[in-house]
C-alpha cells in the first residue's frame, strides 16, 4: 500500500485495472482521449476498448505501470496517471491540428500529471488532493524538482484546485474545437516547483 486514509487507500495499478483506468482517463481528459482513441479504433471497436488496450501495454507512458489507483472498500474509484516529461527535441512535430496545442504545452524535465479523476459518486472525500500530493512524492523520489499539468481554463473546479496546490500558469494555447472535446477557450500549462 502506498498511502492509507480513513476509508480509502492507494496502490499501484495492475493490468486488471485497465478498463476502469480507461474510463477514468476519459473523464480526466475532457474528451481529448476519446478523440485520440476514436482515431486509433479498429473497425467496430468501441473507444473505451481502445483505451483499455492502450493502458494494458507495458513500457509506454500510457500504461497501467504509470498509474496509481484509489480503492474504497475493494472498489476502484479513482486514478492518477503521471510520468516523467522529457521532451524529445528530435521528435517529429505533431501534425493533427486538434492535438497541436497540447503538444506545445510540454514542460521539459518535469513530472507530468497526465490525468487525475474520481468517479463522480465518490468525489468530495479529498481523494483528488491526496492523489496530487502522491504525485509530488513520486516526482521527488524520481529526482524531479517540478511537476506539470495541462488544464482547460473553463474547467474552473480543476483550475481552482491546482491554484490552491501551488501550481502557476506558464503558457496557454487556444483549443481547436472538436465535437468530442468538452471545452473551448485555452488549454493552460501549469507548473509547480518542489521545495
Amino acid at each position: 500500500m502506498i498511502a492509507i486514509t480513513s476509508d480509502f487507500h492507494f496502490r499501484s495499478a495492475e493490468k486488471s485495472d485497465c478498463r476502469a483506468i480507461a474510463s477514468l482517463y476519459s473523464i480526466s481528459s475532457d474528451g481529448v482521449a476519446d478523440y485520440i482513441w476514436t482515431k486509433l479504433a479498429q473497425p467496430g471497436e468501441a473507444i473505451l476498448d481502445v483505451g483499455q488496450r492502450r493502458y494494458e501495454r507495458e513500457n509506454s507512458v500510457f500504461s497501467y505501470q504509470n498509474c496509481t489507483v484509489a480503492i474504497l472498500e475493494d472498489t476502484l474509484v479513482g486514478m492518477l496517471v503521471a510520468f516523467p516529461m522529457l521532451v524529445d527535441k528530435d521528435a517529429e512535430p505533431e501534425t493533427d491540428l486538434v492535438l497541436v496545442p497540447y503538444s506545445k504545452l510540454e514542460e521539459d524535465n518535469s513530472y507530468y500529471v497526465c490525468g487525475v479523476a474520481i468517479f463522480s459518486e465518490y468525489r468530495g472525500r479529498g481523494m483528488g488532493t491526496q492523489l496530487m500530493t502522491l504525485a509530488e512524492k513520486h516526482a521527488a523520489s524520481q529526482g524531479f524538482s517540478k511537476l506539470s499539468l495541462i488544464v482547460f481554463e473553463q474547467n474552473h473546479g480543476a483550475k481552482r484546485l491546482y491554484d490552491r496546490l501551488g501550481y502557476h500558469e506558464v503558457a496557454r494555447e487556444p483549443i481547436v474545437s472538436h465535437p468530442l472535446i468538452h471545452y473551448s477557450g485555452d488549454a493552460i500549462l501549469m507548473v509547480k516547483e518542489l521545495e
